[in-house]
């Protein structure tokens, strides 16, 4: 399996406070990495590393090695904006531009020159939509404000603002916790089918989830990678006590 990005002895600091300790963790091409792990212990911020959102966080420090395609993303010359543009995000809580639903989906595509003409993008809007399987859902209300959807249709339209751009990889922090188990289920299916195209890491409080949707799993406790590996294997057959202990409920 081809490693698409991979982190070696992550160090994460907010000032004073470290956040993640030494972790090195590979994330294969096409699969779904799921992140797992009480509150507060890393996953967000490993997330977050992944794209650079952390250099907006005041007194945030990244050290080790974080590369995307054996490339080091924290290179001083490397355009961040190009580099978000490959790996996308979708927050835990619907976050649609109070914009029309076509310029949800079109501002990426815009800012970054991927369509030419009014028919490309047009051709774009729709495909994405598609691809995030809202575009029936949608289709005679473009002009509408993407905040006129309800939660699970706004979240699949933020997940069709990311793949506008054709990104390589795609975070997803959380992205069902603020929706009911009809639109959980909708992303789920969503993220199985995304997954041909695209490398997924998503982050979950949900057991179950993570067993639904990922190839691989990784369990963090407080800062430190405790064990990843098959999620088959994660969840039946744990090599590490904490992940057991974890898994079946016995601290968390």
């Amino acid at each position: 399996m081809k490693t698409k990005m991979e982190t070696r002895d992550l160090d994460v600091y907010y000032g004073e406070k470290q956040a993640l300790q030494s972790v090195s963790l590979e994330i294969r091409a096409n699969e779904v990495t799921a992140l797992i792990g009480p509150s507060g212990c890393g996953k967000s911020t490993y997330l977050r590393c992944l794209n650079r959102m952390n250099d907006v966080v005041p007194g945030c420090r990244v050290e080790g090695s974080v590369t995307l395609d054996g490339e080091d993303i924290y290179d001083p010359d490397l355009d961040v904006v190009k580099l978000r543009a490959r790996v996308g995000m979708v927050f835990q809580k619907p976050n649609p531009f109070p914009k029309s639903i076509y310029e949800n989906v079109a501002y990426g595509p815009r800012i970054h020159g991927v369509a030419h003409t009014k028919s490309e993008l047009d051709d774009l809007v729709r495909q994405s939509l598609a691809k995030a399987g809202l575009l029936e859902e949608v289709e005679n209300r473009l002009e509408e404000p993407g905040t006129s959807l309800s939660g699970g249709q706004q979240q699949r339209l933020c997940i069709a603002r990311a793949i506008a751009v054709s990104p390589e990889v795609i975070l997803m922090d959380e992205p069902c916790s603020a929706l009911d188990p009809i639109a959980t289920a909708r992303v789920e299916e969503l993220i199985d089918e995304l997954r041909e195209q695209f490398t997924i890491v998503i982050v979950t409080h949900s057991m179950q989830q993570a067993a639904r949707v990922s190839q691989r799993t990784a369990f963090f406790h407080l800062g430190i990678l405790i064990e990843e590996g098959d999620t088959e294997k994660i969840f039946t057959n744990p090599a590490e006590q904490r992940t057991q202990d974890y898994i079946t409920g016995r601290f968390g």
